[in-house]
Parts: C-alpha cells; structure tokens; sequence
C-alpha cells in the first residue's frame, strides 16, 4: 500500500535522482554574499590593506554602494578599465559611469575615498616647515595628482618659515598641455602675504621629464615673482611613478 503521508517511503525512488533531507538548509545567494563580505571585512580588520588585493579593497568600497549584489565582477572590471586601485579612485566621473554597473552611489563611494586620501595627506603637511618634510609633501602631491588624465598645475604658498599657509589649484588643462599665468600667480602669492612658492604639476603620460614649455613657464613665473620679492623653490613635475625636480636638475 502506498504511504500517502508527505515523506517519501524508504523504497521509494526520489525525483530527479536526488532525495532532500531538511536537515541540512539550502545556501542562498545572498547567504553567500553575506558571508564573504563578512570574511573580507574581517581580514581588512585583522591586517590592514596588506592582506587585501587591489579587487578586495575595491569590494569593501562597492559594498556600501551595492549592498546585496556580489561586487567581484564588477571591481574587477574596473580594475580592468582603469589599471589599479587608485587610478580607479582617481578617475573621472563620466569615465567610471561608463562602466556597465556603476551607477551614482558607486561614483559616489569612489569620490569621498579620493576626498578623504586627498584630505588625510594634505593635513600632514598643512602649516608645516614643507622643507623639513619633504617626503610627506612629495606624498601628498603623488596622491593628488599622479594619477589624474588631465594635467593640473598647482601652487603651494609658504610664509617666511617656509610653513605651507596655501595649495591651490591654479589652472586644469589637457593631457599635454596647462595654461599659467605668471602676472596671476604673483598677484595670489600677494594676497597671500608668501615669502616662496613650490610649483607643482603633473604629466599624464607619466614620464616627468621637464619640457622646453615647462623650463620656459618656469622662467617666466620665477621672473615675475622675484620683482615682488618671492622665492621659487622647486618646481615639481609629478609622473605615474616618479617625479623630477627642478633644483635637483639644476633648473633653478
């Protein structure tokens, strides 16, 4: 006689040559997200961005964006598209929505990661004697600049302990090529009451070897605030993963 309770009898064969045992819960999608994210947070934890690859700290990011959807593919097309974590970080906008699954809040989570870098290593050499610690003011312009695809000329101001009293962004340009002003740099280290500046800009291409334009612009803008007083201490050109200056090449 057939059992007409809901549990397949013993000799019964199962559907689909598999029989489900109720003892053992089934692992959702989500369960599974959940859980990764939940390891990948807890090595962040323990050992910092050592532990992590470029894709993982990507992740960490894009799970606040994208709270229940599995954000490796994603980070790893990104990865993909712009070469690593901070050229990621760094890229514009428009670039990264054209990536098939950024939306405004990925953008968004992205943008206040490059903020907050950019605000950590300012303040690190923010009213410092920028003379005594050039390193940190060599990282603050790396994290700033070395990845960005359009070259952006900047002006650090110094007072006459040579304290950073002003960073500004001056002009943006193209890939190639900024527009400076030397009348208006001279009118700003004015306003500012600087005894010096440090001249910063960046090369997309990545090579920082000074060109004929720059040495020239230099000259100019050295010329211009030397007649009210100010003095040019370096002029940087930050690259992809170098930098060259102008005093040590003997250019100033």
């Amino acid at each position: 006689m057939r059992n007409t309770d809901s549990t397949p009898a013993f000799n019964e064969k199962p559907l689909f040559g598999f029989a489900f045992d109720s003892t053992y819960p089934v692992i959702s999608d989500a369960d599974s997200c959940k859980d990764h994210r939940k390891r990948l947070r807890q090595r962040f934890m323990r050992a910092g961005t050592i532990a992590l690859q470029d894709y993982e700290m990507l992740e960490l990011i894009l799970f606040r964006a994208i709270p229940r959807r599995n954000v490796k593919p994603l980070a790893k097309t990104l990865l993909a598209r712009f070469g690593d974590f901070n050229r990621v970080i760094s890229a514009r906008p428009s670039l990264l929505a054209e990536v098939q699954g950024v939306g405004d809040a990925v953008v968004q989570e992205l943008k206040i990661i490059e903020a907050a870098a950019h605000s950590l290593a300012q303040a690190k050499v923010l009213h410092t004697d920028v003379l005594s610690s050039w390193g940190a003011l060599m990282r603050y312009c790396k994290t700033t600049m070395a990845h960005r695809e359009t070259e952006q000329f900047r002006i650090l101001f110094l007072d006459r302990k040579n304290v950073l009293i002003g960073d500004e962004e001056q002009q943006k340009g193209t890939v190639d090529h900024v527009p400076v002003y030397p009348r208006e740099v001279a009118k700003r280290a004015l306003e500012l009451n600087a005894s010096a500046v440090i001249l910063v800009h960046n090369h997309p291409s990545g090579d920082p070897s000074p060109s004929q334009a720059d040495i020239d612009m230099t000259i100019l803008v050295e010329n211009a605030l030397r007649a009210i007083g100010v003095t040019v201490h370096d002029h940087i050109i930050v690259g992809k993963e170098t930098d060259s200056s102008f005093r040590s090449l003997g250019l100033l």
